[in-house]
This record gives structure tokens, C-alpha cells and sequence, in this order.
């Protein structure tokens, strides 16, 4: 079994939707993945009610990224799944305000790794 990854620092999404996005593509294939992901965006399917448009469109990215790469290892793309997607905090960052209102409000990022393997 032949394995490749993809890496994204500071991806400014929340953690609760990506651990929600995750938990929908662990173990599925990657065309299944991009399938469900774009339906998100376009708004077509929903996950508890939620599109998570904002997330989605950062893991559809990545998941582009993870083609990229088994390309590159001249892996099989029809027979990759997806093995695991981790998930970490990142640094906080600040989103600016007026002058006016002086303390801007303090948003999250995290590191993404999806890791896909041969079956």
C-alpha cells in the first residue's frame, strides 16, 4: 500500500467545522469526498443542517493539493481513500476594527493534514 499527504498551516476555518468535515470524508474515496464537498458549496447537501461553504471550499483545495501529489508518485487515483485527516490549532489572529473601537476580535486558524492511501 503506497501512501501520499497534503499539508495546509493556518487555515483560517473553525475547528468545530472541521472536525465536522472530517468526520463526513474519513474513509471515503477521493471522488466521493469532492463529490460531497462541492455539493456543499453549491448548496445542494447539507450536514446537519449546515453547508459549512467557508470550510468546505478550504478542504476541496486540499483535496486538489492531495491529487497533486499522487500524480506526482503516479499512484492510482481512482483507488486512493482517505485514511486520516488531522487536525490541529494553529496561531490565533486578529481581526482588525476601527480606530474607534480599538480591540479587534480574535479568530482561529489550524493546520490541515489529509493523509490518502493506495487500496
Amino acid at each position: 500500500m503506497t501512501k501520499t499527504s497534503t499539508k495546509l498551516f493556518g487555515v483560517r476555518i473553525s475547528p468545530k467545522h472541521s472536525l465536522v468535515l472530517s468526520k463526513e470524508l474519513k474513509g471515503k474515496n477521493i471522488k466521493k469526498a469532492r463529490g460531497i464537498l462541492e455539493d456543499l458549496i453549491k448548496g445542494k447537501k447539507s450536514i446537519e443542517g449546515r453547508y459549512y461553504t467557508n470550510a468546505a471550499k478550504k478542504f476541496l483545495s486540499a483535496l486538489n493539493a492531495l491529487e497533486a501529489n499522487a500524480r506526482v508518485k503516479n499512484l492510482n487515483i481512482e483507488k486512493l481513500f482517505i485514511k486520516n485527516i488531522k487536525r490541529d490549532k494553529a496561531s490565533k489572529f486578529m481581526r482588525p476594527r476601527s480606530l474607534w473601537h480599538l480591540r479587534g476580535q480574535e479568530r482561529r486558524s489550524i493546520n490541515l493534514v489529509i493523509e490518502a492511501e493506495e487500496r
